[in-house]
């Protein structure tokens, strides 16, 4: 794709959050009550994602064998694993700590590096965590719901955790961030927001199919997660997610629920 076509798109899509960002939703949600803002930036990023992000994590999926893909994307959520259990520690959660540090090392001895999931398939569960849940445990207030443009779906208490993120990734070497090779670090970072969209090609492609309002299924299911991640519930289950399918269609009464679409990789990211 040359730079031209890459202005339009931009251009397009620009024009597009503006519009809709000026549009006032008529129900407004006290939890979002920058909706208007928020529908721009998700227009905004949902057209990016598909003129760039999702063409090329389809490119990826299809030229890339299966083991590969699974070594590489368990290879970055074990090196996440450090940073999770860091948040843990500093959440005063001892007992996640100390299991996140076991699979961490059980994955990294065992599991090659981290191209094998061995802790997971043994039954530790991956507990995945960051500065913005550790905000909330230290009681700040998530603030307004936020879509942030390329991260997605944030809110003001998360948007500030990802300065916490990049700070604890980089100065405390958890993570590519704190890598001094500039080739390699860039290169990294593209492999990791390949990796993170192509693993969530079927959700995204879940949501699209069964919700009446992809915008208000991914905040819903966004906040219910990051409700649950502070207050140290499971987060891996569909079960609690909101349900927007079309009853009175034939396919969507008998379609599954989506899983959470989650906000576009961060330099840590889920």
């Amino acid at each position: 794709m040359n730079k031209k076509a890459i202005s339009r798109i931009a251009t397009v899509a620009a024009a597009g959050a503006l519009l809709a960002g000026c549009a006032a939703p008529q129900n407004p949600d006290p939890r979002d009550p920058w909706e208007g803002m928020n529908r721009g930036i998700y227009k905004f990023n949902d057209t990016v994602d598909r003129a760039v992000f999702k063409p090329v994590a389809q490119a990826y999926t299809y030229v890339t064998p299966e083991p590969v893909r699974s070594c590489v994307h368990n290879i970055f959520s074990n090196v996440g694993d450090l940073w999770s259990g860091a948040n843990s520690f500093l959440q005063g959660r001892g007992h996640d700590f100390v299991n996140t540090l076991g699979r961490f090392l059980f994955n990294t001895t065992m599991g090659v590096g981290g191209c094998f999931d061995v802790a997971s398939a043994n039954g530790a569960r991956r507990i995945p965590n960051d500065f913005g849940t550790t905000l909330g445990v230290w009681g700040f207030g998530q603030g307004p719901y936020l879509v942030l443009p390329f991260f997605g779906s944030s809110t003001v208490r998360d948007g500030a955790g990802l300065i916490g993120d990049y700070a604890g990734t980089t100065y405390g070497y958890m993570g590519v961030d704190a890598i001094d090779n500039v080739r390699l670090r860039n290169s990294l970072w593209g492999l990791r927001i390949v990796d993170t969209r192509a693993s969530l090609l079927d959700a995204t492609d879940t949501v699209d199919r069964v919700a009446l309002d992809p915008y208000s299924f991914v905040r819903d299911a966004y906040l219910q997660r990051r409700a649950a991640m502070v207050l140290g519930h499971k987060v891996d289950d569909e079960s609690s997610l909101p349900n927007y399918e079309d009853d009175e269609g034939e396919d969507a009464a008998a379609a599954p629920a989506a899983p959470a679409a989650a906000p576009a990789p961060q330099p840590a990211a889920q």
